[in-house]
């Protein structure tokens, strides 16, 4: 049997509880970080900026002995990468979209000028200005990335949301601006386009035309092909992979973690340097016993959406976190959500906006209410709250 010395990054306490419809609470997380730390993984992810409880949940991890594996998945603005020193951590992923769709709907200076209201990449989009928004998310990253490496003193992994969407000259450009502050860049295949041919020929362009920094991969599963997409990008020189046990998620979840492990060793004959795969089946059959599945590839299931920063962009773009156009997208309420969800629900679906103040009231509220009952709300429960008067 080969070993490969790969770095398996876990993301099940972060990505994976992010599957709408999912509630860890504060008990089963840590009980999950610490089963999870026994199978050998390279890094355990949290969210500390999320909410209250999730910083604490931080803070206890890293004082009960797992501050060598827990990594911060942190917004790319220093208070959020200061919270993440304060909580203890050594190590953080800080994320940013690259794709020129998420560049063109989140850019500041954009979303100020009338000419693009309402508008997406889709639009006939000026080169000068695709080429404006890039270079603002390349000069904000290096900004966040020197604050973070240099000031904070943090080791720094980043994250390139939707990766498999952008221009790969673009990407190459931006591995090459980053590299001097990270130790991975990840390529994320967010609302999971890949294939395994493509998979392939990515990474080994990518590492062909780059030097000075590992590159990862983190495999969405909308198409039913995540797993094979990260085995392939394994095979081209891909030395990071991150997922989640079981594969929960966003959508149709992540790669499942012990699908790789396995598929390697079983396919490959290959087995992962450090990993304890006799600890596997527990982090999984607990995971089982809370009764948590990733929604099935294609399904109506897989298009609800409890992230507040996904349907934010939703809210403008359709496809900015969507697959498949037939579907219909579903918003849910919880820990993740954020002023958009309600701003969706209000605003388009019910075609009654609301003040912003009162969409920050809903936000804060079923926020408190969805840790204190540890479950997420409907949009049928939301407005049943609201005519009652509890977002008062």
């Amino acid at each position: 049997m080969e070993t490969l010395p790969i770095k398996i990054y876990d993301e099940t306490l972060r990505d994976g509880e992010q599957q709408a419809g999912i509630f860890f609470s504060y008990p089963t997380k840590q009980k999950l970080a610490h089963l999870i730390a026994q199978t050998g993984v390279a890094g355990l992810d949290v969210m500390p900026c999320v909410c209250e409880q999730e910083s604490e949940l931080t803070k206890t991890l890293v004082s009960e002995g797992l501050d060598r594996l827990i990594t911060a998945a942190t917004l790319m603005e220093k208070q959020y990468i200061d919270l993440a020193k304060d909580c203890g951590v050594k190590r953080i992923i800080l994320f940013h979209g690259l794709s020129d769709r998420l560049l063109f709907l989140r850019d500041p200076q954009i979303r100020l000028m009338n000419e693009f209201k309402g508008k997406t990449i889709d639009d006939n989009i000026p080169v000068n200005v695709i080429n404006r928004i890039r270079q603002n998310a390349i000069d904000l990253i290096v900004e966040n990335l020197r604050y973070a490496t240099t000031v904070a003193g943090l080791t720094v992994d980043f994250a390139a949301e939707d990766a498999s969407r952008a221009d790969f000259d673009f990407l190459v450009q931006c591995i090459s601006s980053f590299s001097p502050y990270i130790q991975h860049f990840m390529l994320c295949d967010t609302v999971g386009v890949l294939s395994p041919e493509k998979s392939y020929i990515w990474i080994n362009d990518l590492l062909q035309r780059t030097t000075g920094v590992a590159l990862g991969v983190h495999y969405h599963n909308d198409m039913g092909l995540a797993l094979e997409n990260t085995l392939q990008s394994i095979m081209a020189g891909a030395s990071y992979v991150s997922g989640t046990f079981c594969g929960i998620g966003e959508r149709a979840g992540n790669v499942a973690i012990e699908q790789v492990l396995n598929g390697l060793r079983v396919r490959f004959g290959i087995e992962v340097k450090g990993i304890n795969y006799d600890a596997i089946a527990t982090v999984t059959d607990y995971i089982e016993q809370l009764g948590v599945r990733p929604a099935a590839p294609y399904s109506q299931t897989s298009q609800r959406h409890e992230s507040g920063i996904h349907v934010n962009s939703l809210f403008s773009d359709p496809q900015s976190y969507a697959a498949f156009r037939y579907n219909s997208i579903e918003v849910l309420f919880g820990k993740w959500s954020g002023v958009s969800n309600f701003q969706y629900l209000f605003e388009k679906q019910l075609q009654n906006p609301q003040p912003r103040k009162q969409y920050e009231k809903m936000r804060s509220v079923i926020k408190s209410l969805a840790v204190e009952q540890e479950r997420y709300f409907t949009a049928k429960e939301v407005l049943e709250l609201w005519q009652n008067g509890v977002f008062k």
